[in-house]
């Protein structure tokens, strides 16, 4: 099983491609934690800004893609993507793993510790901070990947995640380097 995992993409075609063309090509299926296409109102606009060419990028995209809503989506994105974006989580089922995905912004901590252990969780996932996170509590992963083009990492550095076999990773978006890595 190799998953690609993303968050808040917040329509940044460029880096999704460089992502999707070194480490995504291979994947079964792509997780993204919400926020794909509009840059909210409380972000800059990107350089690279351009919603249009990412929903046609993932409209024409081969390896399926299951969606959470994040806060910055809206009913209009539904309209120009051919991939359901689901609210307010995703729960997928596969090779035996119990894997939730939801943006995150209005959940606790403590309410996603609640759903994760509702749903019999292996992995949740969430975005919204745009700064990576991967622990384990009580054989739960929580995993939120970061944002790939808007990080508000110290560092700088954008981010996204993948799932092979039992070990999930977060990598630099740029270089490709593990930067956490725990196992299932």
């Amino acid at each position: 099983m190799n998953i690609g995992i993303i968050s808040d993409t917040h329509g940044c075609a460029k880096t999704w491609e460089t992502i999707y063309d070194k480490y995504f090509t291979q994947c079964d299926f792509i997780i993204h934690a919400g926020d794909i296409l509009y840059h909210g109102p409380r972000n800059d606009i990107p350089a690279e800004y351009n919603p249009k060419q990412l929903a046609n990028v993932l409209n024409d995209c081969p390896i399926p893609i299951i969606a959470a809503c994040g806060n910055c989506d809206a009913e209009v994105d539904s309209m120009v993507l051919n991939m359901p974006i689901q609210s307010p989580y995703t729960y997928t089922m596969v090779d035996g793993l119990r894997i939730i995905a939801t943006h995150g912004h209005n959940l606790t901590d403590d309410a996603k510790k609640e759903m994760a252990i509702k749903f019999k969780a292996n992995l949740f996932i969430t975005g919204h901070t745009h700064v990576a996170v991967l622990e384990k509590n009580n054989n739960i992963v929580y995993l939120n990947p970061g944002s790939p083009a808007m990080s508000k990492r110290a560092d700088g550095l954008g981010t996204f995640a993948r799932l092979a076999g039992d070990t999930i990773e977060v990598l630099d978006a740029m270089s490709g380097q593990v930067l956490m890595s725990e196992r299932l």
